[in-house]
């Protein structure tokens, strides 16, 4: 993995750990999603047509990360609904790399060496640790855990569908382009049927936070999805998993939650796998 894509990836991270603490921060928190992946739709059709369209024999996968993507916009507000955001979002993004990093093994012929799977280790270790809570313990709450669960699967199966799908495409910012469009009106369709009055009363007031918001989303998905066109999945899985760490500053700057010394740990632990995924023999 070059410099320049580990610069971005780290990038990646930070936009998806704030567009995340904004769904955090909103009202409905699935209304609050519609809005920001329809901006972040909105977004990629103004730069349609300053990309390829993917070649047609990566529409397959398109559709299929379409569709993944999109119920990942529904299962990811619904644990924060019955879960503290700093249980569900370590959990949620800490499962997906060495899920990702199985796939990109078994469908895409992927096996990273020694150093750097024990990289993604530290990282999952890392990251998922970052959900422990010392006074309750990490099962305080089961629906909360097993939709984080779930939405970590979701994670992993369309990081891997879109990064095989962008190598088929010929354009990999074409395809991340096209996937935008299509999960953000798809999500906010789907969300209009159900929660019409809540995306009203959020379209009535300041929508700046949704939209700052919509373009970090579809941001950071671009840059992930080009960076998977040219290092392996696992790799930029893990380093995008690394939005953790921002969200622990976030958490503990802005929303004024605390940063513990088992925070600490995992982010050392973070750092540890950071430094293995660039591990060159």
């Amino acid at each position: 993995m070059s410099v320049e894509i580990f610069l971005v990836v780290l990038l990646a991270a930070f936009f998806n750990a704030s567009w995340n603490a904004v769904v955090k921060v909103g009202g409905d928190r699935i209304a609050v999603m519609a809005v920001i992946t329809l901006f972040g739709s909105l977004l990629s059709a103004f730069a349609l047509p300053f990309v390829i369209l993917p070649d047609p024999a990566s529409w397959p996968l398109l559709a299929l990360a379409i569709l993944i993507h999109t119920a990942y916009h529904f299962c990811l507000p619904m644990a924060y609904h019955y879960g503290d955001f700093g249980q569900v979002y370590p959990i949620a993004r800490g499962s997906a790399p060495l899920l990702v990093t199985l796939g990109a093994a078994v469908f895409a012929g992927e096996v990273l060496s020694f150093l750097p799977l024990l990289g993604v280790l530290f990282l999952s270790v890392g990251v998922m640790s970052l959900a422990f809570d010392t006074r309750a313990g990490v099962t305080s709450n089961p629906r909360a855990i097993m939709l984080a669960l779930g939405t970590g699967a979701l994670i992993a199966s369309y990081t891997l569908v879109g990064g095989l799908g962008a190598r088929q495409a010929g354009s990999a910012l074409g395809f991340a382009v096209c996937l935008t469009i299509g999960n953000g009106l798809l999500t906010f369709l789907i969300a209009l049927t159900w929660k019409f009055k809540a995306i009203k009363n959020i379209a009535g007031g300041s929508l700046v936070p949704a939209a700052i918001g919509g373009g970090m989303q579809v941001g950071a998905y671009w840059i992930v999805i080009w960076a998977m066109a040219y290092a392996p999945l696992g790799m930029v899985s893990s380093l995008r998993e690394t939005s953790v760490l921002f969200a622990a500053l976030i958490s503990t700057f802005i929303l004024k939650e605390g940063f513990g010394v088992w925070r600490f740990i995992s982010s050392g632990l973070i750092a540890c796998g950071i430094a293995l995924t660039r591990y060159k023999p």
